[in-house]
């Protein structure tokens, strides 16, 4: 037998060939075995990478230390190559085992096939990413991975180019990194993923995209998804030349394991070394088990087709390619397979093991208890009934131990003994533990958590220049940029005239281009960068430059950035600024307020309302010493307003999560946020001058709302609640009432229905008669509260219309 291979002028070792047959072949083991468990009912769904395996072994072996991975569910055997996954972990995160000892890339909280190393440490640290392989956590929406790409790539662009950034040796060695992307073939006809090439290819930046192509998407032919049916012949045109730049591009077969060993180590090279993105097309793969437990590929795909897959099948290529150049025998190969699918069959039994074990350590506890509470209950039977069917459960979750103790305590409610103090105290730590388990981190736990900054008040003085409020901010960011170099900020129109209402105006040529810098109009990439970016340590300001805006990046931003922290229960976090402007402008494109769309979808980022300037530079600076992520909403209509720049301009912070009282007062209360605060102010005045005294509340930030639970002080003093902004019927004003009202008990204290103003079931109308008749006004806020006076004293305060 050959003992080498000469492979791209490397001399491959047999062990190590045979050594990787050995990890594909455990890996498909893997898939097999995952499948029989989602069918036995040991695990909800199953989707594996079989028929991709070969491949990622390649790449694997380019892929070093302080690199990082943004890729998708068919990953596995690259996790378990660049030791970022061990067999065992595959299979607990199968089962949805909620500790991250046994299962780090989520700790349940994500199906299988979602992977992510923990970046970092137990008290929301950062590691040290430049002595790991790292992958970012993976979500399942197509091509959803393919913004935070951009922004893993970009960031070593940084790194290598901006000189004040090559002390940050935890993250970057000079920028020496490579962004690794894989992605289906069906998923490149997704709008992230053309956005993202598109934008790679602008930046020239270190990323290596992989795409597998099976030849279908599900059920769908390559016909339907791209033009030409070949990915990389459709971006041909990108491909770099003497005169111009762009991608590199391979094309390679996903059974041709020299094939794949010399593509992916061209392709790195040239990425790491020149920073030029590649594009690798790996053509004629198969997925011999179809997409997902969810069907059979025999609905769908040809005899034909089925007997290709079955004679290209990378395992049995690779296989057969071992042989004729004699590298190892029948014999060896053989053991080789015995050995894998018994390691894969005891990695499944011990996660299996640990699992079930984890639960019923819980629920024998539970039923310890409960059999003790029969003893001396009069009822009993009934709870012997209710422990019998609970030991009975086949793999009983812990739902059933949960659900069998709610039913012994509502049988026994009007009994008191020790065995009912101890079961209902079981269930009150079961409770607690429990929300540990599927409900915490949804933003940060560490001692950089936004909550916990403390607040810095502003310093005026008679020398604090008078100014429009851009410039507020303008010396805000001036001051940001110079303490800090991780600084940078992104966005259309950003760099050159310093963003469209001139916030930046001066700063690109005061810090550079690397530091201020224009793009494109492609508002999902520039989240996506700013994700990659604040996944490696850097602290971005991402603009996207109308609030209405948003709806082009809400996908990334709700399902990557927002759950990124819960999805890897506190082992990833990426401390993104998002910048925008709303509110109160004219017509139906810039004007926009759909607070309700993004408190609903954004759960997880801090969603911040300054109502002036100053204000939204103090939240600059307290999210800039954070690690959670937030969105920032300026007024539009409050740049050109006079504030005076307070004398501590780079150190002044907002807390979060706490209203402030505009304007005192004893009849009415008048909760609101924004642009709608002067509006707000100005009725008050108004009804000033009625007798109507109305206690003006801005809250400040939406997400956290009202931490201390402040506004019901006022409440208790007025009687009397109006709930203002701009935003639909039912949208944001909605979501004040209900936190307010149902969770600050302020139901208790009301006189008078609660009432919500908000603006009309349309965008606005264009002009000032236009935003006059579609949102609200300070003559709405005027009636509103009138009407309010008028239901408790008609006679003091007579109909007016």
């Amino acid at each position: 037998m050959k003992t080498t291979k000469t492979i791209n002028k490397r001399k491959v070792k047999s062990e190590e060939i045979l050594q990787d047959y050995r990890l594909v072949f455990e890996s498909r083991e893997a898939s097999l075995i995952g499948r029989k468990e989602v069918f036995m009912g040991k695990a909800k769904f199953g989707i594996f990478g079989d028929g991709k395996e070969l491949a990622q072994i390649a790449m694997a072996k380019v892929f070093k230390n302080g690199d990082f991975r943004s890729g998708y569910y068919r990953d596995q055997t690259f996790m378990l190559a660049i030791g970022g996954l061990t067999l065992q972990q595959y299979f607990a995160q199968l089962y949805a085992h909620t500790s991250t000892e046994a299962e780090p890339a989520s700790g349940g909280r994500s199906m299988n096939g979602h992977f992510a190393n923990r970046l970092l440490d137990e008290n929301g640290e950062w590691k040290k990413q430049t002595e790991m392989k790292n992958s970012s956590a993976d979500i399942s929406p197509t091509a959803g991975q393919m913004p935070r790409l951009v922004g893993l790539a970009y960031a070593s662009k940084l790194y290598r180019q901006n000189k004040d950034l090559h002390e940050f040796t935890d993250f970057s060695i000079k920028g020496n990194e490579v962004a690794f992307g894989t992605i289906g073939n069906a998923s490149t006809s997704e709008g992230h993923f053309f956005e993202s090439i598109n934008a790679a290819g602008v930046l020239q930046v270190p990323m290596v995209l992989s795409v597998w192509d099976d030849d279908y998407g599900i059920s769908v032919p390559k016909e339907y998804h791209t033009t030409g049916g070949s990915i990389s012949g459709f971006l041909s045109g990108m491909q770099r030349t003497k005169e111009k730049l762009g991608y590199e591009i391979f094309k390679v077969r996903g059974w041709d394991y020299e094939g794949l060993l010399e593509t992916f180590e061209k392709a790195s090279k040239v990425a790491r070394e020149k920073h030029i993105p590649v594009m690798i097309h790996v053509q004629e793969m198969t997925q011999p088990q179809g997409h997902s437990t969810s069907g059979s590929h025999e609905r769908y795909k040809s005899k034909d087709r089925l007997t290709w897959e079955k004679e290209h099948d990378c395992l049995v290529k690779f296989r057969q390619w071992i042989l004729d150049n004699e590298l190892a025998t029948e014999e060896d190969i053989a053991a080789v397979e015995t050995e894998a699918k018994a390691f894969a069959k005891q990695a499944r039994q011990s996660a299996w093991q640990a699992f079930m074990q984890d639960i019923k350590t819980d629920q024998d506890k539970a039923v310890e208890i409960m059999e003790a509470l029969g003893e001396e209950s009069q009822f009993g039977g009934s709870i012997v009934q209710i422990v019998s069917e609970l030991k009975k459960t086949l793999n009983a979750m812990r739902l059933d131990t949960l659900k069998a103790v709610k039913k012994v305590l509502r049988i026994t409610r009007t009994e008191e003994t020790a065995s009912r103090a101890s079961l209902l105290a079981w269930f009150k730590q079961s409770e607690l533990t429990n929300h540990d388990r599927f409900n915490s981190h949804v933003m940060s736990q560490s001692a950089s958590a936004s909550l916990s900054i403390d607040e810095v008040k502003a310093e005026f003085s008679e020398s604090s220049p008078l100014v429009d409020g851009r410039e507020v901010l303008q010396a805000c960011f001036d001051a940001a940029m110079s303490r800090d170099p991780r600084v940078f900020a992104i966005g259309e129109d950003v760099g050159k005239i310093g963003d469209v209402n001139q916030a930046f105006a001066g700063l690109q040529d005061k810090y550079g281009q690397l530091r201020v810098t224009d793009t494109g109009i492609r508002e999902t990439t520039i989240i996506g960068q700013g994700i990659g970016a604040a996944l490696r340590g850097l602290r971005p300001i991402t603009e996207i430059q109308y609030l209405d805006y948003l709806l082009y990046a809400i996908q990334t931003l709700s399902d990557d950035l927002a759950t990124l922290q819960y999805r890897t229960a506190g082992g990833q976090k990426a401390p993104l600024i998002i910048r925008t402007r709303g509110h109160r402008l004219e017509g139906v494109w810039h004007s926009g307020s759909p607070i309700g769309m993004i408190l609903n979808s954004l759960r997880g980022v801090n969603v911040l309302v300054p109502r002036d300037m100053t204000q939204a530079a103090g939240f600059y600076n307290t999210m800039l010493k954070s690690d959670d992520p937030a969105l920032i909403i300026e007024c539009l209509n409050g740049y050109r307003l006079k504030e005076r720049i307070p004398d501590n301009i780079g150190e002044f912070t907002v807390p979060l999560g706490r209203p402030e009282v505009l304007k005192e007062g004893s009849d009415v209360t008048v909760v609101t946020y924004g642009s709608m605060c002067r509006i707000v102010l100005q009725a008050a005045q108004e009804l000033e001058d009625l007798g109507i005294s109305v206690e003006v509340i801005d809250v400040q930030t939406l997400l956290p709302f009202d931490v201390d639970h402040s506004i019901v002080e006022s409440i208790k003093k007025t009687n009397r609640v109006i709930f203002a902004d701009e935003d639909v019927p039912g949208g944001a004003s909605a979501y004040m009432m209900q936190k307010v009202v149902e969770e600050q008990n302020a139901y208790f204290h009301l006189d008078s229905q609660p009432v919500t103003i908000a603006a009309k079931e349309h965008r606005p109308a264009y002009a000032s008669d236009g935003d006059y008749f579609s949102k609200p006004s300070s003559d709405t806020v005027f009636d509103a509260v009138y009407d309010l006076m008028n239901e408790s004293d008609p006679v003091g305060y007579p109909p007016l219309y």
